[in-house]
């Protein structure tokens, strides 16, 4: 008997995601030299960052 195609397939979990979470960006701001820690505490309104590999 095989699976629904509903269920989904092993390779999903692999794909690459486009959005990142608050602290990822933030981990590129601060490799792209944009980000200081001392400085920067605003919550909302950060700016744009490419998806690094």
């Amino acid at each position: 008997m095989s699976r629904h195609r509903s269920y989904g397939r092993s390779s999903k979990s692999a794909k690459k995601r486009n959005v990142l979470k608050r602290f990822e960006r933030v981990d590129v701001l601060r490799e792209l030299g944009r980000w200081k820690d001392g400085e920067n505490k605003r919550v909302t309104g950060l700016p744009k960052t490419p998806v690094l590999p």
